[in-house]
């Protein structure tokens, strides 16, 4: 915690009150929002706003928050510096509430000048509108700073900020809270997206399923939790959340945004992803650092400014989105990887579920590090948002899926070996179906030394044994336990039998 302390400020305080405050507009409508970005807008071919911002990903080695980093006299400055700032500019305040459930709704407050009123106009597109209450969670974000700062205190639920015009600062400034508080109530904050599936099993009952998937950005992660599984009749699937949910004690899953999703764009598929691309090209989609012609032709594969492009899309414009944001119940887990010494999909007990946790394997993505995209990576619950110590979360995961009896699998959405055998949107879909169903035959194999699918309905399962794809597996497999098991003695919080269950 900060030497200087900020236990006895009241940060909130110090901001102007939107309400009287002669400097702010608050609470515009998105039409007003989006008139006071006219000047920033080029109008798309399906009559939507687009937007170019100067900063187009996280800037995370820029981020420092109180818990985890000694604040010193400098961070504080930039703190103070930003909330002096808002007293002074011509600002626009949007308070919108973050999630439904009892003990997960949260008033979040954003203020960013007027000549910035695009983040707000993207942001207020993701939360419901406010009920009034006083804000939980404050956000001051001054892109026009002339240093990149982002600084975060979580127990005054307060973050500031500077230097960076980018959306996705002033999304995860507030979701960064929400899985923070969730955690304090003996809960997890999962980077991960939610979903409700109803289907029947080899009994024909019909019987509902909840899912949650766990990925860093760019891996499937959107596309899998809004697919509608090709289900019929009295079967369905219906995404819950895209991006940031919880897990509470009781195995309920609270969702965070309720009337958006921010989506990358980049590659949107028409056939592959048509919800998605029907969304996206919906008159209320917000497109942002998309390449836009002056005429307003939209090319989604193109990365004309950053492969990080996105698009706000609404709820409603989904057919899989359900009215509901909160699962009432978690059943089942799914670790996406890009791994490809991973099969498509393995079954994990609970250690080597918590294993899976801790490693969070993936590859770096243009949304989090656009000079590494590309490259493998390691992140903690593929949560690049925790506060607190990492090992800590993997014992609290742990801990909740024993108890809750939740079933947790690995599933692989890149290819295998050396691109030999690509794992696509139909194979990963017909696993996760079927997985619902109970219908897949599960064996222990010796050579991978992982549960994996003796068989899966419509798929040939075999074809995408990785040992098959990968040339002298055995020392590709001991190298990559070694490389994992040196990887979590950095996590002293780390209970020895989740580090000792590495596979």
């Amino acid at each position: 915690m900060s030497e200087t302390g900020t236990e006895s400020r009241p940060l909130a305080r110090q901001l102007p009150d939107p309400k009287t405050a002669s400097n702010v507009r608050y609470n515009p409508s998105l039409e007003e929002l989006r008139e006071l970005a006219a000047d920033d807008e080029t109008t798309t071919e399906f009559d939507s706003p687009s937007y170019v911002s100067e900063y187009r990903s996280r800037s995370s080695d820029r981020t420092k928050n109180a818990e985890d980093s000694e604040f010193d006299a400098r961070d504080r400055d930039l703190v103070d510096t930003a909330l002096e700032l808002a007293e002074e500019r011509e600002l626009v305040c949007v308070d919108r509430l973050m999630g439904r459930h009892a003990d997960a709704t949260y008033c979040c407050r954003l203020f960013v000048p007027v000549d910035y009123a695009r983040i707000a106009l993207a942001w207020a597109n993701l939360f419901e509108p406010t009920d009034g209450r006083e804000p939980d969670l404050v956000t001051v974000q001054l892109p026009d700073y002339d240093e990149t700062a982002i600084r975060v205190l979580p127990d005054e639920g307060v973050t500031t900020v500077l230097g960076s015009d980018y959306t996705g600062e002033a999304k995860k400034s507030f979701l960064r809270l929400f899985m923070y508080q969730l955690k304090k109530q003996g809960g997890l904050g999962l980077h991960a997206g939610s979903k409700r599936v109803r289907v029947r099993d080899e009994d024909d009952d019909l019987q509902t399923v909840g899912q949650v998937f766990m990925g860093l950005s760019a891996t499937g992660k959107s596309t899998l939790t809004s697919h509608g599984c090709w289900l019929e009749d009295d079967e369905d699937a219906a995404m819950l959340q895209d991006d940031v949910c919880g897990l509470l004690p009781d195995g309920s899953v609270p969702g965070s945004e309720g009337e958006g999703l921010y989506i990358k764009t980049i590659g949107l598929d028409e056939d592959e992803q048509p919800e998605l691309y029907e969304a996206a090209t919906d008159d209320s989609a917000i497109l942002e650092n998309v390449a836009v012609d002056d005429d307003g032709t939209v090319h989604f594969d193109e990365d004309r400014y950053t492969a990080n492009s996105r698009a706000i899309v609404q709820r409603e414009e989904l057919e899989s989105a359900d009215e509901e944001i909160d699962l009432e119940r978690i059943d089942q887990v799914f670790f996406i990887t890009r791994n490809p010494l991973m099969p498509p999909v393995a079954k994990l007990n609970e250690r080597q579920a918590a294993v899976a946790f801790m490693l969070g394997e993936s590859i770096e993505t243009s949304a989090g590090d656009p000079s590494r995209a590309g490259e493998s990576i390691r992140v903690v619950g593929t949560n690049p948002f925790i506060i607190g110590p990492e090992g800590e979360e993997g014992n609290i995961f742990r801990d909740l899926i024993e108890a809750l009896d939740v079933e947790c699998y690995v599933i692989n959405t890149g290819y295998l070996g050396e691109k030999s055998a690509d794992i696509g949107v139909e194979e990963s879909v017909t696993i996760l179906t079927e997985t619902a169903r109970d219908t897949i035959e599960w064996r222990d194999d010796d050579q991978t030394g992982l549960t994996i699918p003796e068989s899966v309905p419509g798929l040939d399962i075999q074809d995408y044994y990785v040992p098959d794809h990968v040339e002298d597996y055995e020392r590709a497999l001991a190298e990559l336990r070694a490389d994992r098991r040196d990887y979590l003695e950095q996590f002293d919080e780390l209970r020895d039998e989740i580090a000792d269950a590495v596979y």
